[in-house]
């Protein structure tokens, strides 16, 4: 099948299922909590809640430059399937925690096996999709994330029916089934299989430090990681305190802000990676800046929608200021790793993308607290503005300086 002209289309498929339970999994504890708390009263505590919700983002954002060497250096497809299992069995067993301890240390060890999927994930895609199509097939997966995310606002929903523990229980046995689905229909590209006498190739042969070395001594791959953690800083802040900012600004509940908030910025952002892909792959082959244009473009749309989404004074501006944003940000993060295809070689794209990864999450973990003490001193419009003028010095940074040679530079190598 892995010769079928289609099956690189059909990976992707595989792999949005993954992406899907990806963010599902982790975001479904959120909106879980206030049923969970009636038999775990540690969680009535903003402070508990708040350990279990950083324990998984640092764990998650330290291991992810791991788990992309790890990825670089063997076959992606085993490592998505181990991953996938052993996240799904975690999320199964928090369906029969009792005790807020229990609930921590899984927390911890989902951190871990999530961090192993995106690196391996993107990478995979990049491997069997050239320049015409890797914006585009990288927005699809993409999408997979934002409708998990949006997904996972609905589980108390759920728990209203089956009660948190068979939600839990649930959607971690699909996940586990799901891993034994990937093992007979994923595969990856002939060239990635690793074999005995793998340690013969380039990709076996550099020590583990040297590729860091590698990597850190490309002075654009630096550009490329300032212009993805500073966008970090606002795409964190909307997910985690949007809905409050809603609430507060508009005088509505918070059951009514957190759906609105969240469902918005989903989709918004899901429409913008597919059409942000489909620009991308299309200027590209004009233009061998077209794939930093369009994430140009796309983080200049969230400028203004920051200032507006800070000081509308009705839901249809705040809304439509949401949604303008969600979109800008989606045509951003789907160009992340084809950009990235064009200064890295293949054998360093795994590591390269784990560690831009560890400082987004940083990033997030840093600018939630920061907004956190914003509402508690009453700055939280303010502070949301001003990260719209973070954001113009990436973007400026961006045009100045990101300029690639060749559409993918595994090609060029």
């Amino acid at each position: 099948m892995t010769q079928s002209k289609n099956y690189k289309w059909i990976v992707v498929g595989l792999l949005w299922v993954v992406a899907l339970l990806n963010y599902l999994d982790r975001q479904m504890l959120s909106t879980l909590k206030p049923v969970m708390q009636i038999d775990i009263a540690e969680l009535q505590t903003a402070e508990n809640f708040g350990r279990l919700m950083a324990i998984f983002l640092w764990i998650y954002g330290f291991m992810s430059p791991i788990a992309g060497l790890i990825a670089d250096k063997t076959n992606k497809k085993w490592l998505i399937v181990i991953s996938l299992f052993i996240w799904s069995g975690v999320t199964l067993i928090m369906g029969y925690a009792q005790t807020f301890d229990q609930l921590y240390w899984l927390r911890a060890i989902m951190g871990v096996s999530e961090a192993f999927y995106i690196p391996a994930g993107l990478s995979l895609i990049a491997d069997f999709h050239t320049s015409k199509t890797r914006s585009l097939a990288v927005g699809v997966h993409l999408s997979g994330l934002y409708v998990g995310q949006a997904l996972g606002g609905f589980g108390a929903t759920i728990a209203q029916q089956f009660s948190w523990n068979g939600t839990f229980l649930f959607f971690g046995l699909v996940g586990m089934i799901y891993s034994f689905v990937l093992v007979f229909f994923l595969d990856v590209p002939k060239k990635e299989v690793i074999t005995p006498t793998s340690s013969q190739s380039a990709r076996a042969s550099v020590p583990i430090f040297q590729v860091f070395s590698i990597l850190l001594s490309n002075v654009s791959f630096w550009i490329i990681l300032l212009i993805f953690t500073v966008p970090s800083l606002p795409g964190w802040g909307v997910k985690n305190w949007l809905p409050t900012l809603y609430s507060e600004s508009l005088g509505i509940e918070m059951a009514k802000a957190g759906p609105i908030a969240t469902i918005t910025n989903a989709m918004s952002s899901l429409v913008g990676v597919i059409i942000g892909g489909i620009i991308s792959d299309k200027w590209l082959e004009k233009n061998m800046r077209g794939r930093v244009f369009v994430s140009a473009l796309g983080l200049g749309l969230t400028i203004p929608a920051l200032f507006l989404i800070a000081y509308g004074s009705s839901l249809f501006h705040i809304v439509l200021a949401t949604f303008c944003f969600g979109f800008g940000f989606g045509m951003f993060d789907t160009n992340n790793m084809p950009i990235l295809c064009q200064f890295v070689d293949s054998k360093y794209r795994s590591t390269a993308y784990g560690t831009m990864n560890l400082m987004g999450i940083s990033a997030g973990a840093i600018v939630t607290t920061f907004l956190g003490k914003s509402v508690d001193d009453g700055n939280l419009k303010q502070d949301f503005a001003m990260m719209a003028l973070v954001v113009l010095v990436a973007l400026i940074i961006q045009l100045l300086f990101l300029r690639p040679k060749v559409k993918n530079y595994s090609d060029a190598a």
